[in-house]
This record gives structure tokens, sequence and C-alpha cells, in this order.
């Protein structure tokens, strides 16, 4: 799997991001995972195309020091489809942007 790992991460810094991707996001039903909607206009051909899968979404998993972005699109509605692939350049840009946004507005020191 691609990804972007952020680590050595203090245990409150941690809370605060946990709280942040709480409001700014929808948590799976496991409880380090949370799901990131990705914004209609940067939708790929057949991911705009295919609006019975949407939302289209990439994950971001935390653990005890450290949180990792995904850069695989999934769909929330179908695991087998076509539509799920790894993020166009626009895409992991959004991706880099929410995280980067994440530990500035956190303040977040690692």
């Amino acid at each position: 799997m691609r990804a972007y790992l952020i680590d050595e991460i203090s245990a409150s810094d941690m809370k605060k991001i946990t709280l942040f991707l709480k409001e700014n996001s929808d948590q799976s039903s496991l409880d380090a995972i949370f799901w990131v909607e990705i914004p209609e206009e940067l939708l790929r051909g057949i991911q705009f195309e295919h609006r019975n899968c949407k939302p289209h979404v990439f994950a971001i998993e935390t653990g005890d020091n450290w949180y990792k972005a995904e850069f695989f699109i999934r769909s929330l509605k179908s695991m087998q489809c076509e539509c799920q692939q790894y993020s166009s350049p626009q895409q992991t840009q959004f991706i880099l942007n929410f995280v980067h946004g994440m530990i500035d507005a956190l303040d977040i020191k690692t």
C-alpha cells in the first residue's frame, strides 16, 4: 500500500489528531480508521461516472504515536468496483494538503 506516514508524535498531540479526525472525517467501524472524502471536482473519470459508488474516500489510520494517510481512493459502497484505484497526482496533493493542514492547524510537533 502506498501511504504517507507521520510518526514520533506525542500522546497529547495524538489526542488532538484523533479529535480533529472525529470532527472532520467519518470514523469507520474500527476505532483507528477514518475516511476523508475526496471532493467531487477531483474525482477521476470512472470515479465521477460511478455515482452509485460515492462517496470516494481515502483512509487515515492512527496508532499510539503515528498516523498514516493512504494514497488509495476507495468507495464506501462497494469493495469490488474498478473505480477504486491509487490516487491521481491531484488527489495525492489533496491528501498531502489535508495531512499538512491538520499538522499546522493543531500545531503538531514531529
